[in-house]
């Protein structure tokens, strides 16, 4: 079985950009909404990014991920510097996670009702780094346009999946 390193490294990665883009950002570009062209904040859309990678690390050692048991934690979503640190630790964890595969049962409601006789599904900690990985880049590209209407240019490399930059790398190296 192949080692779930490459993915944790991919995952620490697109982290370490969301800890330069806050460097960025002042207190207030953190926080700011705009109706209607966007409803929550950059750091609204952190801590939903930062909590699943919670959920995912306290899961992994028990066997079972319940991404519905989020604690949306305010502090995340209203304070840099503590989620900042946030990352940081995350990152941390990641790198310390068990090189395994392991399976694990998943629970995410798929509807807006409470979903309590939901199915848990089936998954392994190299699928969920993969999901991990790709809620973040989607979450990214929503903070990048909102960060754009502030005025703030993220990264280029910001919110973009890495299948997209070797396509434009592909389109580019063709041109040139």
């Amino acid at each position: 079985m192949k080692s779930i390193q490459h993915l944790v490294h991919y995952n620490v990665v697109h982290l370490k950009q969301g800890l330069d883009l806050l460097r960025d950002l002042s207190d207030a570009d953190f926080v700011a909404v705009q109706p209607p062209v966007y409803t929550s904040s950059v750091g609204e859309h952190l801590r939903h990014i930062l909590e699943h990678y919670v959920c995912f690390l306290e899961g992994v050692s028990n066997g079972q991920i319940d991404y519905d048991a989020r604690r949306r934690d305010t502090r995340i979503s209203g304070d840099r510097e503590f989620a900042s640190s946030t990352i940081r630790d995350i990152n941390i964890d990641l790198q310390n996670l068990n090189p395994a595969n392991a399976q694990l049962d998943i629970m995410m409601a798929g509807t807006k009702e409470d979903d309590d006789g939901s199915p848990w599904s089936e998954s392994t900690v190299k699928r969920e780094l993969q999901y991990l990985q790709a809620h973040t880049i989607h979450h990214y590209a929503l903070i990048a346009l909102i960060v754009r209407v502030q005025g703030i240019t993220p990264h280029d490399e910001f919110g973009v999946a890495p299948s997209t930059l070797r396509h434009h790398l592909r389109r580019t190296e063709v041109a040139g």
